[in-house]
């Protein structure tokens, strides 16, 4: 794999670098500069927070916070820092199960659906801008590979409870 040195800094050199350290560390630069964009699209909250919102709405019932927390990749402890600001901001509610008292459910507010809705076109002509020149086997490569990485972390993370 011919590796882009343009990518990082002038002075940075990656031709002694394994290609699974470089790519690691693409992938972090990129969530990096993706954030910085994406922050500067959403005036009202941070791009975290846009990411955790959506995240909320693919499940089909207001799913715990467990659950939301699962899906994002973080811990519990970080989806409540991130839902205390989001509550707090009036886009989400947060509730007890009716079932079971320990587990909190969220739902979306009127507000947050309104946000979404404000955001939709921005965001899908950022997304297709970004992708325009990306050939679809590329790009289902590159979700196969990142699926397959999320599965070994998976692993290591159950393997180290």
């Amino acid at each position: 794999m011919v590796k882009d040195d343009s990518l990082f800094a002038e002075n940075i050199h990656t031709d002694h670098m394994e290609s699974s350290f470089y790519l690691i560390g693409l992938i972090n630069k990129f969530n990096n500069s993706f954030q910085a964009v994406a922050d500067a699209l959403f005036e009202e909250i941070s791009w975290k927070q846009v990411f955790f919102l959506n995240c909320i709405t693919l499940f089909k019932e207001p799913p715990a916070i467990k659950e939301v927390a699962e899906v994002i990749g973080c811990s519990h402890q970080n989806a409540k820092q991130i839902l205390a600001k989001l509550e707090k901001a009036g886009f989400v509610a947060i509730s007890q199960d009716a079932d079971d008292r320990r587990k909190q459910r969220i739902t979306i507010t009127d507000k947050a659906g309104v946000f979404l809705k404000k955001y939709t076109e921005p965001s899908a002509k950022i997304m297709k801008e970004l992708f325009a020149d990306i050939d679809m086997q590329d790009l289902q490569t590159a979700i196969k590979v990142i699926s397959q990485l999320d599965c070994r972390l998976k692993k290591f993370q159950e393997e180290t409870k």
